[in-house]
């Protein structure tokens, strides 16, 4: 069924309450890959609960709640779930994500945009707590096949990586059951875990979730680049450019302008996503180690004077 566009954007905003625990932070952390070596205390941030810290990508969870899901049952919205590709996320925090909590997220389609073959639905979330606003996100959702519609193509976003060599580059790699203890957070969308589903998506079989990728990259970063203070991230945006298959290695090379003021400004990408800005940010640059390096994330992580996006 087609999208319709009228009612996704004039639909009024939908607003759930929002739990979590040490237990679910825990869970989305093994979730993405922590916890190797289990006894390495750079680990055991993400895994003890009494030295435990939330990675900021938890907030794309908490609560159980997948933007892409949300977007794909907002009104006006009713598609065929195996057209479904998550193309971005982007998420600025106003405070460090704790550990425990409740909360209120309240959500609505910000835009529809025409891509030609495809639309992309913009889903944009605002949760807050007793205390004030804790973190704002977008989940980005291409929907195959709803495209050429007439509608607005949306803004560009370049993804090219900076043009000099990278300050770092680690390999992480992605275990066979990866996805399905992933998808214990929240997205339970078979396109993760069914084969006859990945098939019928276009798939040889079941992909990664780009929401893992996601939390693994800002993982390497953390423990990479910021000392495993978690509390430094402020914002974290990134485009998804390919898929990933559980049993692969992620390939991340990072891009460090928030310490070098002698860097070019073509490292500190501004707020429109040129990289033409003058506010400090870390690039991120993801492709698959054994499949030439094929591309899969691009993205940018920004600090307390600087969040910087794609």
């Amino acid at each position: 069924m087609p999208i319709d566009v009228r009612r996704a954007l004039t639909a009024a905003p939908r607003s759930a309450a929002v739990t979590w625990d040490a237990t679910d932070v825990q869970l989305y952390h093994l979730g993405i890959g922590a916890g190797v070596p289990a006894t390495d205390p750079a680990e055991l941030r993400y895994t003890l609960e009494s030295r435990l810290h939330a990675l900021p990508a938890f907030a794309t969870v908490a609560g159980a709640r997948s933007g892409v899901i949300s977007a794909l049952s907002a009104p006006g919205v009713d598609v065929d779930l195996a057209a479904v590709l998550h193309g971005g996320q982007r998420l600025d925090l106003h405070r460090p994500v704790p550990v425990s909590g409740r909360a209120v997220t309240t959500s609505r389609v910000t835009a529809v945009y025409d891509k030609g073959r495809a639309a992309l639905v913009v889903l944009r979330s605002e949760t807050a707590d007793g205390d004030g606003p804790l973190w704002t996100s977008e989940a980005e959702v291409y929907v195959r096949g709803e495209g050429g519609f007439g509608g607005e193509r949306g803004p560009a976003r370049p993804t090219a990586a900076p043009d000099r060599a990278p300050d770092r580059t680690v390999e992480r790699p992605v275990r066979e059951d990866q996805a399905l203890l992933y998808r214990l957070s929240g997205d339970r969308n078979p396109l993760h875990a069914d084969p006859e589903f990945a098939r019928r998506a276009g798939f040889d079989r079941p992909v990664l979730h780009g929401l893992c990728t996601y939390g693994m990259t800002l993982k390497a970063v953390v423990d990479t680049v910021l000392g495993g203070d978690v509390t430094r991230v402020r914002a974290y945006h990134a485009r998804f450019t390919g898929v990933v298959y559980p049993g692969e290695t992620l390939r991340v090379r990072i891009w460090d302008a928030t310490d070098r003021p002698d860097r070019a400004a073509t490292d500190r990408p501004d707020r429109t996503g040129t990289g033409t800005g003058t506010g400090a940010g870390i690039r991120v640059a993801v492709t698959v180690a054994e499949r030439g390096d094929a591309p899969v994330l691009s993205g940018t992580v920004g600090e307390p004077d600087g969040p910087a996006t794609t």
